[in-house]
């Protein structure tokens, strides 16, 4: 038998309203606040866009999420809110029932209109107001600065009409429009119209920044003074920079992207991927850090010997809980380098990353004391190198008494290969098979990967019911 679930009177109000725009658009100045958030759920779908406008001009709430609403950029609606704002930024006070200040075009806010179209989903009144300064209540508040929030995704060689209609409108009222974007990703983008895009926003707002452009030097270093002036950042991810060409005043390039860090005095975690400039520069860098790291990635790079002594003195990489140096090249650093390197972050260490390092046997032997002593490491990964069963038996058991450990990826033993490097299944279902008697020997429940490329995807799913204990292969053909 169904259930009937007649309308809310809230509903059948709405709907009643907006039967004629013109009756709802003057009655907004007495409407209960209530009836906000519903209206304009209704209105946006059903393109009412003067009700729209003017709804923006009384909104009674600090926060319009409106992002929450758009599941993909929608021009037409930008226009009616801007147009709003418009009419609003022209008047000197701030009217009787408007308390907006900030607009967020970004993906969130959803749980604000679940609470007002009468959801079951619970969501605290103070999650509407962050993160918005409180202000003294005014019966007449001087308008400030209107903060605009977006998620800024530069990529490609224009912009999509939606962006740059937004940024038009920002440019043409830069003093009493505040443009917050808290994450930036730029991607294949020519750096002039990528500086003229981040002239129009309050730099002071990112929180986490990724660039993949394919830039000579003195392009970063022109790009650096901007990452500078970021100085809320907490995350950052650069790659792909490009020195194929040799370029006068190269030293000095690296000093003025490297000198940069100075300023980064929240950063956490930092990334650099392909950043061939680090070449004996590194301690350049480092020097410049200013606070503790959690999360460092140094991947597909060129390090020496001395930018791996400096990593491993640097004071600021003592309580990492992520390190990831995948792809650079660790067998001809000295010895004594990697494993004191592991030593300086044991205490902390969580996640560590050495695929493609060009390891064997012997240098991974040398880390394993200093490995063993890592107890609070979840997870390992080491693939792409070419170890042996022996390495790998001695690796199980040495990482076999650390606590955390619950993630484990390891290459293909080498005793799986042919003389000319060709992977024979039936030697790698031996080798499987002796891998799963160390682990059962070992006497504790353990899942761990064995893979034959570093970014393999799973090709079959092998599971002894022992002790729970699994052996997944991966990146097999």
């Amino acid at each position: 038998m169904s259930i009937w679930n007649p309308p809310r009177l809230l509903d059948q109000a709405v709907l009643s309203l907006l039967r004629d725009e013109a009756l709802a658009i003057s009655a907004l100045e007495y409407l209960p606040i209530e009836l906000f958030p519903p209206l304009f759920m209704e209105a946006f779908y059903g393109s009412c866009r003067e009700t729209l406008k003017t709804m923006v001009q009384a909104w009674p709430f600090v926060r319009l999420p409106l992002g929450g609403l758009m599941e993909m950029p929608h021009l037409g609606t930008l226009q009616a809110m801007l147009d709003g704002l418009d009419v609003l930024l022209s008047q000197k006070d701030q009217p009787r029932r408007c308390k907006l200040q900030v607009l967020d075009l970004r993906n969130t806010g959803q749980d604000f209109w679940r609470m007002w179209s009468g959801s079951s989903v619970q969501v605290s009144s103070s999650s509407l107001e962050e993160p918005v300064a409180k202000k003294s209540p005014r019966t007449h508040q001087t308008l400030g600065p209107l903060e605009v929030f977006i998620e800024l995704h530069i990529n490609g060689r224009t912009m999509d009409g939606f962006l740059a209609y937004l940024m038009r409108w920002v440019e043409e009222r830069k003093a009493s429009i505040h443009l917050c974007c808290k994450k930036l990703k730029i991607e294949s983008m020519p750096r002039d119209n990528i500086m003229k895009i981040l002239s129009m926003v309050q730099l002071d707002c990112v929180e986490e920044v990724r660039v993949h452009c394919t830039w000579r030097l003195s392009s970063l270093a022109v790009f650096a003074p901007l990452l500078g002036q970021m100085s809320n950042m907490q995350r950052l991810l650069l790659s792909h920079t490009d020195i194929s060409t040799l370029e006068d005043q190269e030293e000095q390039h690296v000093v003025q992207i490297t000198s940069q860090f100075l300023r980064l005095h929240y950063l956490q975690d930092l990334f650099l991927e392909s950043a061939f400039f680090l070449e004996g520069c590194l301690d350049q860098m480092l020097r410049c850090l200013t606070n503790p790291l959690d999360t460092l990635g140094i991947t597909h790079c060129l390090l020496t010997n001395s930018d791996l002594i400096h990593l491993s003195q640097c004071p600021n990489i003592s309580q990492l809980k992520g390190l990831d140096l995948s792809g650079v090249t660790l067998t001809y650093s000295s010895p004594e380098l990697l494993p004191g390197l592991l030593e300086k972050v044991a205490a902390t260490l969580q996640e560590l990353y050495l695929d493609q390092c060009g390891i064997m046997d012997s240098q991974l032997e040398a880390i394993l004391p200093a490995l063993s002593h890592c107890f609070q490491l979840n997870f390992f990964s080491i693939r792409g190198n070419f170890l042996s069963m022996a390495i790998m038996d001695k690796m199980l058991r040495h990482t076999s008494a650390l606590p955390s450990l619950c993630q484990e990826l390891y290459p293909v033993p080498q005793e799986s290969f042919s003389s000319l490097g060709i992977l024979q299944m039936g030697r790698l279902a031996q080798c499987r098979a002796e891998l799963l008697e160390i682990l059962k020997d070992l006497g504790r429940p353990r899942t761990i990967w064995i893979s034959s490329s570093p970014f393999g995807c799973i090709d079959q799913k092998l599971s002894s019911e022992h002790l729970e204990t699994e052996i997944y292969i991966t990146g097999t053909l």
